[in-house]
């Protein structure tokens, strides 16, 4: 019964992976790791007795201990390379930042090299002559 239910938990991780894809709210980037660690549900459903010879492999003695500690280092990378996604992304948001505080310092100069504002045109558009409509 528990074996079917891995199985069950660990198709339903990977048709989940697979419709967030297909909907693009998942980026391949992302969408590889998270592929992998489904596959290794499946796998580990499948056969679990191959979780029972890597605990006697690397010496430890419950199953469930290994689990967890593959669960914990799992988390770690996941965390890690999330604070790596999150650096990245503040050093663009502010270098365009600055960007956009540059852009906008020239434009104000440029705007105010422009003649007087009442010899400018409005900003409501110009009135069509004939029937009072705006002219876009």
């Amino acid at each position: 019964m528990i074996v079917a239910a891995g199985i069950s938990f660990a198709i339903l991780v990977l048709a989940f992976i697979v419709v967030l894809l297909l909907r693009r709210q998942l980026r391949e980037k992302y969408a590889t790791l998270w592929l992998v660690i489904g596959i290794s549900l499946l796998v580990i459903s499948l056969f679990p007795g191959l979780l029972v010879g890597m605990t006697r492999l690397l010496g430890v003695q419950v199953p469930a201990n290994l689990l967890f500690a593959m669960a914990i280092v799992l988390l770690v990378g996941v965390a890690l390379h999330l604070s790596w996604e999150l650096s990245r992304a503040e050093d663009e948001i502010r270098r365009l930042a600055e960007e956009t505080a540059i852009l906008r310092a020239d434009l104000d100069a440029v705007i105010s090299q422009l003649p007087a504002a009442s010899d400018r045109p409005t900003d409501q558009g110009d009135q069509d002559a004939e029937d009072g409509r705006k002219i876009q």
